[in-house]
């Protein structure tokens, strides 16, 4: 038996951007006019988008544009060097000067329009913008997936400007191109029908960029921010090459950062940026598919995960339940131990940590300042993982949370969640075996779903 599932690889050779990652899926056949009709969902007025093809270094690419109603570029400035120049974001903290607001960066022959409509400018704050996905007809999940990059980006502004994440405000020109890029870059891999997206290594600009806040180095503090547990390698390109933008959406929607994985290479397309550097300005996304043969498929796609693991032998074992406790309030997807003799047969545990690439440095820093471990062992895992559902039963001795995993559409697991039915055995008086029995009687044959993991 012969399945496939569609990889969406991003070869960010000269950097990523919002713009240049929508003008790949273009380039892959993503259809211009079926974006607009679902960008029209968010029911976003004040902007048009178009795409063109032009030429990079010679090589043929998507260029993608986000206009005014008066046919200019809205440019959100330091989302991307590859188009506008790294000027001033759409993004800033409500603490800064206003009145620095219009000393911009190289605008060329967009300056006039952002200088004419400075005084009338308004802006969105995070709890805006996700109300207006929120309230729109796109599909869940492009909304809750449009919804996670956002959230990611508010949060890395709000940490480098000293507020909270909807304490970033979004100017309401840089606003509307940096909604358009990010919702219409998840609508485009909704169109296109990808299940899993991995990114390359990116390169970091060098050099020093101008924007609001003054001379700043390159890449932009935002964007590293953006990247932390993500791979970056020093480049020869001036100025900025990973924009915050394109940060985010990579971030967020890619499992892993790393080489291209194995697979049938399907389509290739380019998304073109702007600006010149030393190798042709575009962003490559490779469309393939990986083939499991001779093997069950299964609706459960194989996902990327990193593992972290240390030796401990010399730490007082009370300390391990409270560990456990931060690592898994921190985003750790799982935690647990493994008894291990170790040199001079002292006994010893081995502690594993399993979470997403993105939280590495987060679980790394956990394990050197609350255990006694001083080395962190990496390694990269695939696994499988079954779709779940929770589900809310009535018992005798009240409503108990069922946990269920789904193979191909049957429940293949089920079980009551231990909290519930410690509490309701508590209160009821009874054996909390008792209680487990009743959920497991309940749940039996409920499918209806209340909630998904």
């Amino acid at each position: 038996m012969v399945k496939t599932n569609k990889i969406l690889y991003f070869d960010c050779f000269s950097g990523a951007s919002g713009d240049m990652i929508i003008g790949a899926l273009l380039d892959l056949g993503l259809d211009l006019e079926l974006l607009k009709a679902e960008l029209a969902k968010l029911g976003l007025a004040g902007y048009e988008i178009k795409a063109r093809k032009v030429m990079k270094s010679g090589f043929s690419a998507t260029k993608f544009n986000v206009l005014d109603q008066n046919g200019r570029l809205l440019d959100q400035g330091y989302d991307n060097d590859s188009d506008h120049g790294c000027n001033d974001g759409p993004y800033h903290s409500p603490h800064h000067n206003p009145e620095h607001n219009h000393h911009r960066g190289d605008h060329g022959p967009h300056e006039d329009f952002h200088s004419d409509t400075h005084e009338r400018i308004h802006h969105r704050n995070l709890s805006d913008i996700v109300s207006l996905i929120e309230q729109s007809r796109l599909p869940a999940n492009v909304r809750g997936k449009s919804i996670a990059v956002f959230n990611r980006l508010a949060a890395a502004e709000a940490k480098i400007h000293g507020t909270v994440p909807d304490g970033v405000h979004f100017h309401e020109v840089g606003a509307v191109d940096a909604i358009v890029d990010i919702v219409g870059a998840v609508i485009g891999v909704h169109l296109l029908g990808i299940d899993r997206i991995l990114v390359s290594p990116l390169p970091a600009g060098r050099g020093v960029v101008r924007c609001r806040h003054g001379i700043i180095p390159s890449p932009v503090p935002a964007a590293i921010e953006l990247l932390q547990g993500m791979t970056m390698y020093g480049s020869e390109h001036e100025g900025e090459t990973v924009t915050p933008t394109g940060a985010a959406i990579v971030s967020t929607l890619a499992e892993s950062c790393g080489p291209m994985p194995e697979m049938t290479i399907v389509k290739v397309g380019y998304g073109a940026g702007t600006r010149e550097f030393t190798m042709p300005n575009m962003l490559r996304a490779v469309m393939g598919e990986a083939i499991t043969k001779d093997a069950p498929y299964y609706d459960c796609p194989v996902e990327t995960i990193t593992e972290l693991e240390a030796n401990i032998d010399d730490m007082n074992p009370e300390f391990f339940d409270y560990i456990f406790e931060q690592l898994l309030k921190n985003g750790a997807l799982d935690v647990f131990l493994v008894p291990v003799q170790m040199k001079k047969n002292r006994p010893a545990a081995l502690l594993k940590v399993l979470c997403a690439e993105r939280d590495l440095h987060t679980m790394a820093g956990l394990l050197f300042t609350e255990t006694s471990t001083i080395g962190v062992r990496v390694n990269r895992l695939q696994r499988f993982c079954l779709r779940r559902e929770v589900i809310q039963v009535q018992t005798e001795f009240g409503e108990i949370r069922v946990k269920q995993a789904m193979l191909e559409g049957k429940i293949v697991n089920q079980a009551p969640e231990y909290e519930d039915c410690r509490e309701r055995a508590r209160a009821c008086k009874v054996p909390l075996k008792h209680v487990y029995q009743a959920a497991m009687k309940s749940c039996r044959g409920h499918h209806q779903c209340k909630e998904t993991l």
